[in-house]
């Protein structure tokens, strides 16, 4: 059993590390309103730019000379995976969920015979994945001292994955990150960005198309040439907005839930001592009125 001192310095102990969780809490807090307002204001460009690719890619259905891009480089064998995490831990599950969506995406396409490589945005991505997946680890991107977070890092990141693509170092590419749907709910997602998985424009029949009719300017080819590339970028500004929003969010979760625990264990750790120390004062009493007796 404890001794009452080593109780009352557990005390201490789980109170310093409440106090350091809730001012955790409360700084998560504050974050996430920006990085959600931040990640719900990228999310319709993203999507727009996906429906513009789709009504104009359409020119190139049934072709061979689709740009590479768009169309891939006629090969299925090489993937790399580009696995964005956080820089950080202490937010629960959000770093482990994503890495382990990667790593079963992995597994499955090793299975199948392919080859994978994995680019990490994030330190705690490549301190998960490097567990497994050392060797095929190629790149490892960190952006830890930045504050905020901007399209500049994502342009980055597109900038080295597209050279690696015209490098001929691998046919797949795809993005996995968090997507935040709420405080308590980050989803893991994947999305395949090279070549570009373009959804097809829905809600738009015939006699809209019968009536509505762009022309552009440049050709449309063009146009695909040019967005193509940016569509990469847009992904992964997303994805990394979607992430920043995710991560706060599950700190604040996982801080608030430390906070609560550890309230728990100091309720617990003071009834200990309590009764201890009302066991210690009954037995010093029971001495004292003995020794009055015997005198």
């Amino acid at each position: 059993m404890p001794s009452l001192k080593d109780l009352k310095n557990r005390i201490d102990s789980v109170k310093s590390t409440q106090k350091i969780t809730k001012a955790m809490q409360m700084v998560a807090a504050a974050k996430l309103r920006r990085a959600q307002e931040s990640a719900e204001a990228a999310r319709p460009y993203a999507e727009r730019m996906g429906a513009v690719l789709a009504s104009l890619a359409a020119v190139y259905d049934g072709q061979s000379d689709a740009p590479v891009l768009l169309g891939g480089n006629g090969k299925d064998q090489v993937h790399l995976l580009i696995v964005a995490t956080g820089e950080r831990g202490l937010a629960g599950g959000f770093n482990s969920s994503i890495a382990r969506l990667a790593r079963d995406h992995a597994n499955k396409l090793i299975a199948a015979g392919k080859t994978v490589k994995f680019l990490t945005v994030g330190r705690k991505g490549h301190d998960i994945l490097k567990r497994q997946f050392a060797d095929k680890i190629i790149e490892t991107v960190s952006y830890r001292e930045v504050k905020n977070i901007g399209f500049a890092q994502a342009s980055e990141i597109s900038q080295k994955v597209q050279a690696l693509f015209a490098a001929g170092e691998f046919d797949v590419a795809t993005l996995f990150y968090a997507k935040f749907n709420s405080v308590i709910s980050q989803e893991p997602t994947a999305i395949q960005i090279i070549p570009a998985k373009i959804e097809r424009v829905e809600g738009q029949g015939e006699a809209a198309a019968s009536t509505v009719i762009y022309e552009y300017e440049p050709s449309e080819e063009a146009i695909v040439e040019d967005l193509l590339p940016r569509n990469i970028s847009v992904q992964v500004f997303r994805a990394m907005l979607e992430n920043s929003a995710s991560f706060y969010g599950a700190q604040m979760s996982a801080m608030d839930n430390a906070t609560r625990n550890a309230g728990e264990m100091i309720g617990k750790l003071q009834l200990s001592y309590n009764r201890q120390r009302q066991a210690q004062i009954t037995k010093e009493l029971i001495e004292i009125i003995s020794g009055a007796e015997a005198l």
